[in-house]
């Protein structure tokens, strides 16, 4: 059996092979799908490979992962690679090689289809709304460049709004200006209505996500973007090793015989689901429960900025105990949960009509 590390770019992959104790490179290959066939073809079965995450990582292992024993997708936190002295594409593949011969590499999970397709559309609903907001700002700085004051309307952008701005007297370079980026908040909204409706039909067949949104404050978002960090729940023994995975954890220093100091989250894993759980519970520490109370407690005792990365804490645990035990939210409002269906389908309903 022999280990085999490879240190990804854009172009090519640097190998290096462990075999019988000895390290030896093996040169290079290039990251295309033909010439990592080749490649994949000429290793043995009982062959293991491990490579860093990186934008391509995923598609190399899927090509892999057929012709060997085991692929690792690591960590580049878990390597110490970047803390080395020598640092060179040779000496990265045959650090990797020796770790993976040595048993001191552990993979990063490896998303089904199902999941990998959310994850991708729930990043590319988030980059449209990045760029939707740009486009809000820029016609907000206008506004205050031109001295408008505040406008009359609460939702600038909405359909009396975008009347009022249509016949806003401003500077001519100032109105190319606003008639641009309202070109491309239609264009944004339209796209961000189809990559929603994409979610919205994949959530109305998933019973994992219709359980997170009996929780109050929970939208198809949020449970779509918790279900599409972790997975499959049941990889997670307990709630304290799901809240490690998301970063939702103190950190936790100590030393000599002093005692142990809990400081600020660690912040490791997806920073997307991260928002997500603090976005909803914004909402949900409003709503009669255990949450409410939870969140209470801890602000009389730290404020609200602690208290409401507690109740995210305390939400994730939530998840992980709906998910397991295959229970709907005890507490619950049947209507408004019904109320979150109903638009669900609604969004479902229009796209095939459309």
């Amino acid at each position: 059996m022999r280990s085999v590390g490879l240190d990804v770019h854009l172009d090519f992959c640097e190998v290096a092979i462990v075999e019988d104790g000895e390290v030896r490179s093996a040169g290079r290959v290039e990251t295309t799908p033909e010439r990592l066939e080749l490649f994949a073809a000429s290793l043995c079965p009982d062959d293991r490979v491990a490579l860093e995450v990186t934008g391509n990582a995923w598609e190399i292992a899927r090509i892999l992962e057929p012709h060997v024993a085991a692929v690792l997708v690591v960590s580049p936190s878990d390597t110490t690679i970047r803390q080395a002295r020598g640092k060179t594409d040779r000496l990265d593949a045959r650090t990797l090689a020796r770790l993976l011969a040595a048993g001191s590499l552990d993979g990063v999970w490896m998303p089904d289809q199902a999941t990998w397709v959310m994850r991708r559309r729930l990043s590319r609903r988030s980059q449209l709304v990045w760029a939707r907001s740009r486009a809000k700002n820029q016609v907000h700085a206008v506004l205050m460049r031109q001295l408008v004051g505040r406008p009359p309307f609460s939702d600038v952008f909405g359909v009396n709004g975008r009347a009022w701005l249509a016949e806003l007297e401003l500077a001519f370079e100032e109105r190319e200006t606003v008639d641009a980026a309202m070109r491309q908040i239609a264009f944004l909204d339209a796209e961000i209505a189809s990559v929603e409706q994409l979610i919205a039909a994949a959530a109305l067949g998933s019973v994992e996500v219709k359980r997170l949104m009996s929780v109050p404050g929970v939208n198809v978002i949020v449970a779509a973007t918790f279900l599409a960090a972790v997975g499959d729940i049941r990889r997670f023994k307990n709630p304290r090793k799901l809240v490690g995975y998301l970063g939702l954890d103190p950190r936790v220093r100590q030393s000599g015989p002093g005692p142990a100091t809990h400081g600020h989250i660690s912040k490791q894993g997806s920073t997307r689901a991260r928002h997500a759980l603090v976005e909803a519970c914004w909402t949900t520490v409003r709503q009669p429960g255990p949450l409410h109370a939870f969140y209470q407690r801890i602000r009389g005792r730290r404020g609200h900025s602690v208290a409401i990365v507690a109740a995210a804490r305390k939400l994730a645990c939530l998840f992980w105990c709906l998910l397991t035990r295959e229970q709907d939210y005890a507490y619950q409002q049947p209507s408004l949960t019904k109320k979150k269906l109903r638009r669900l389908a609604r969004i479902v309903h229009e796209a095939v009509a459309a």
